[in-house]
């Protein structure tokens, strides 16, 4: 009876010391397992920001996040901070997620995610947040400018993290712009500037300044300012009829350009007012003369004015006999010309072709009688030999 006591005791106490092993080695194995995991998070300023912590074994070891300022928000499933941007996602012995709303540039910074082993097990993550340029504003053209006037086009934007890209387009075409940044606490301020000299072919320009950041994606902001460019007046005239003739129908167009636009203009004859107002015709910008005459020979001015100044432009008229011109038109005298021309280059080309051919049959002649010498002599050497 005691030796089956005894046998007892001893396999009892065997069992226990296995079960103890067993128990340490899974102890040692789970601590060593127990290694919380995180990512960095980066998000745009005013969006959500979740953070989450995994564990792959945990034996009911709690998770706790804490923010840059090494303050608690959440231990496991308690709330520990009173902000009511952030809520608790899930929580589980696995797992622990947490979000941020509505988040400010002051939230950047590292998390940590502690797991309550022996000793403290922790990871890091980083929470970058993104801040979104404004909208940018082109300053420096409050007035229409004149011709030949300095002009600087600045574009600002501001609130950007990191520094927004600025670019310059004159319509279609992209122009350099000098950029500046300036730090304003945790974001930036972007500047770029377009200096020009402006002339008339800047008037009506489109100048847009166009802001690139991450946060805005493959949409940018952009804004676009039109110079409107004062410039005195050009003028000039176009006719109607090449050769004018009595009877026909006649007509004078001022094209004048201008900013402003040189409205009305002023037609003059011989530096006085138009003699027949009957037949001369004052429509817009045009004088017509509905029916020719002899009468009508002069010198016709267009005069154009704005607040720049004033320019003009003159055409002589003369108006010919239509009789006259089929007798002795200037056609003839035209086709006179130019047949005497070709009749004169020509020769000349005769002329120099029979120098050129005689000289090059000079020099033939001579190149055979070189020959025939040489020949000869040719020949003649074998009988000297003998």
């Amino acid at each position: 009876m005691m030796l089956q006591q005894h046998l007892f005791f001893v396999l009892y106490s065997f069992c226990g010391i296995v079960i103890k092993e067993a128990a340490t080695k899974n102890k040692v194995k789970g601590s060593q397992t127990q290694f919380p995991i995180t990512q960095n998070v980066t998000v745009v300023e005013g969006s959500t920001a979740n953070m989450t912590c995994r564990v792959d074994y945990n034996d009911n070891t709690s998770l706790q996040w804490s923010n840059p300022a090494q303050q608690t928000l959440f231990f496991g499933d308690k709330k520990a901070l009173r902000d009511n941007r952030i809520e608790l996602v899930r929580a589980s012995w696995k797992e622990l997620t947490i979000s941020i709303n509505d988040v400010t540039l002051s939230d950047e910074g590292q998390y940590t995610c502690s797991l309550f082993t022996m000793p403290v097990k922790t990871s890091k993550a980083f929470l970058t947040v993104l801040g979104v340029p404004a909208k940018p504003e082109i300053t420096g053209l409050s007035r229409p400018a004149q011709e030949g006037e300095d002009v600087t086009l600045t574009c600002t934007t501001s609130g950007s993290k990191p520094a927004a890209d600025i670019r310059w387009f004159r319509n279609d075409k992209e122009v350099q712009g000098q950029k500046e940044v300036n730090a304003t606490g945790r974001s930036f301020t972007v500047r770029s500037s377009v200096h020009l000299k402006v002339d008339r072919k800047d008037d009506g320009a489109a100048y847009t300044c166009v802001v690139e950041h991450v946060s805005l994606g493959s949409m940018p902001h952009q804004v676009t300012e039109v110079l409107e460019v004062h410039y005195p007046p050009q003028v000039q005239i176009v006719h109607s009829v090449i050769v004018p003739q009595e009877g026909q129908y006649f007509k004078l167009e001022c094209v004048s350009k201008g900013n402003p636009l040189p409205e009305p203009v002023f037609w003059t004859k011989d530096g006085g007012e138009l003699p027949d107002v009957e037949r001369m015709i004052v429509e817009g910008r045009d004088l017509i003369i509905t029916t020719l005459n002899k009468t009508d020979n002069g010198t016709y001015r267009c005069e154009a004015s704005n607040i720049l100044g004033t320019n003009r432009d003159e055409f002589t008229l003369y108006v010919y006999d239509p009789n006259a011109l089929t007798q002795h038109g200037p056609d003839h005298a035209l086709i006179g010309g130019v047949v005497a021309v070709v009749v004169f280059i020509t020769l000349c080309f005769i002329i120099v072709l029979g120098r050129y051919l005689a000289r090059h049959k000079d020099i033939t002649r001579e190149r055979q009688e070189m020959w025939f010498i040489s020949s000869r002599k040719t020949l003649a050497l074998p009988i000297i030999t003998l």
